[in-house]
């Protein structure tokens, strides 16, 4: 497994601490330590409507961080950099491939 996982995972869980205030909405961490496949989900009701969402997924591909979706307010990324994560090291996986180069992260 790459260098890592345990800060994902560490990221992840903090963030899974606080699912979101209404309806009855549980924090669902999917880790696979096999495919380096890490995601965040809110599952539950929110009155009559049905919660099923990916709040956060990353993938480490080639020893690199890769963001496929973050719907965080703040942007994930900006927590990996403050632990230490150099830029060169994450990729924003959610942004098409030719606007990544226009970003202050990785291109792949």
């Amino acid at each position: 497994m790459g260098n890592y996982v345990t800060l994902v995972k560490d990221i992840l869980s903090e963030y899974a601490k606080f699912p979101p205030s209404h309806g009855q909405i549980q924090s669902q961490l999917i880790f696979d330590d096999d495919n380096e496949n890490y995601q965040l989900m809110f599952i539950g009701w929110d009155i009559d409507r049905r919660v099923h969402s990916i709040v956060i997924h990353i993938r480490l591909i080639n020893s690199k961080i890769w963001i496929e979706w973050d719907g965080t307010p703040e942007g994930v990324a900006l927590k990996f950099l403050k632990h230490g994560v150099p830029r060169e090291d994450i990729v924003l996986g959610f942004q098409p491939p030719e606007m990544r180069q226009y970003t202050e992260f990785a291109v792949a």
